[in-house]
């Protein structure tokens, strides 16, 4: 049962994957509709918060800190985030089967991923912080990552 619905969250997560041109809009209004969806499980539902959030502190930050990006460089980094979930997801399913510590230590591995490749300047840690403190949240990651970077060191992982 497990495995299954572990199946199918990869599966959502990887349909979610948008092309580049309305990234961002795209994954922001799919993990809403799971969210607000009274059907979907908590798991699912726990990703897809992770997403609205992550996607909402994004564009926060961006229109404060950086005025002048463009739409393109949005959906960029909605597009690396969303594909970062997936590669956690994935491994994590991959690696169901295999001991604990396996686990423990990719999720370290993603969850410093997000942490070190921050894309803000921001004196607020709480809110960017807020799921990777979060020891109960499934997506440990921080708001605040410069996505694309993450994703690329997410695949440097040590197998």
């Amino acid at each position: 049962m497990k495995r299954l619905i572990l199946t199918l969250i990869l599966t959502i997560t990887m349909a979610g994957a948008a092309q580049a041109q309305d990234a961002y809009y795209d994954i922001l209004t799919k993990a809403k509709a799971v969210v607000n969806d009274p059907a979907a499980n908590d798991l699912l539902k726990n990703i897809a918060a992770f997403k609205v959030d992550a996607l909402d502190y994004l564009a926060m930050k961006m229109k404060e800190q950086m005025p002048d990006s463009t739409v393109n460089y949005l959906d960029q980094q909605a597009l690396a985030m969303n594909n970062f979930v997936s590669l956690y997801i994935k491994r994590l399913i991959e690696l169901n089967d295999q001991p604990q510590a396996m686990q423990v230590k990719m999720t370290k591995h993603y969850m410093h991923a997000s942490y070190s490749n921050p894309l803000f300047k921001d004196n607020e840690t709480e809110p960017a912080l807020s799921y990777y403190l979060n020891k109960k949240a499934v997506t440990r990651f921080s708001l605040n990552t410069n996505w694309i970077e993450a994703v690329n060191d997410a695949l440097k992982e040590k197998k």
